[in-house]
């Protein structure tokens, strides 16, 4: 999630939204999490012919399975499929009217602004801006606030049901989690420094780009077409390479999360 003056009043504007996509991610939250105990019985069921309910011992013949895992289970899909298509218009619809009312409030902005304006500062950076800035505001908007939200609502009722079954299973699971998080803080850092560079080198490429059309008449009375290609060429590969290093950071974050978070499985399984 982002915070400021400028990107608050969203928060307050679109609160009822946001509050019925927290609803939902919450009920979506709470019956994703019934779907292990009802693995639980079928694979207690498989083995031992019999289920404990309630301290009785009752037998896994089909009506069970039809009326204790399968009905249950349609259930939990029709929820799940109703509340994410909700939480997902609430949230990433949120996210889409706040990037457009900042374009149009930038817009506004940006034709009031002075001649000497634009004299001292690139276009390319107002480029810059009205591109990759706005895309990253609104997945912030939308995906942070999903993000957030739902490692807070998941996350506690997941550590809720994991103490309850087996404390000692649940501390040793946590221990690749908190690895986890110490790696995913570092590299957080780096991506957003790649994310800088990425930003800078876009801005260099548009004001170059802006720089030779304006000037075009200029570059063929001086005979510099080969020279514009060169360093048009170079600006691109600049662009190129630090928007592949970003996206390599981006990629060795997943592949990390997905190391720990299987490496959880070997945990409990191995206990």
């Amino acid at each position: 999630m982002i915070y400021g003056k400028h990107i608050n009043r969203y928060y307050i504007r679109y609160s009822g939204i946001l509050l019925l996509g927290i609803f939902a991610l919450l009920l979506v939250d709470m019956f994703q999490l019934k779907i292990p105990e009802l693995y639980n019985h079928v694979i207690n069921g498989l083995s031992e012919g019999y289920i404990i309910q309630d301290g009785v011992a009752v037998p896994f013949d089909f009506n069970f399975l039809m009326q204790e895992i399968c009905l249950p289970m349609v259930l939990i899909i029709v929820v799940m499929v109703v509340g994410r298509f909700l939480w997902r218009i609430c949230f990433f619809g949120s996210g889409i009217k706040v990037e457009t009312d900042l374009r149009h409030r930038m817009f506004d902005h940006a034709k009031d602004l002075s001649q000497s304006y634009y004299q001292k500062n690139k276009v390319g950076n107002m480029m810059s801006l009205f591109t990759h800035d706005l895309e990253t505001v609104q997945d912030c908007f939308g995906s942070g606030v999903l993000m957030l939200f739902d490692a807070l609502l998941l996350g506690g009722m997941a550590l809720y049901k994991m103490f309850r079954m087996n404390a000692i299973l649940s501390l040793l699971s946590l221990i690749p989690i908190s690895f986890m998080l110490t790696i995913g803080m570092i590299m957080n850092r780096y991506m957003m420094r790649k994310w800088k560079e990425r930003q800078a080198a876009y801005s260099s490429l548009s004001d170059f780009a802006q720089e030779s059309l304006s000037g075009i008449a200029v570059v063929k009375a001086f005979v510099k077409e080969l020279k514009e290609l060169h360093a048009f060429k170079r600006l691109n590969r600049n662009n190129e390479n630090a928007n592949v290093a970003f996206t390599r950071a981006s990629t060795t974050l997943h592949i990390i999360i997905t190391l720990f978070v299987e490496s959880v499985i070997c945990v409990i399984m191995g206990y």
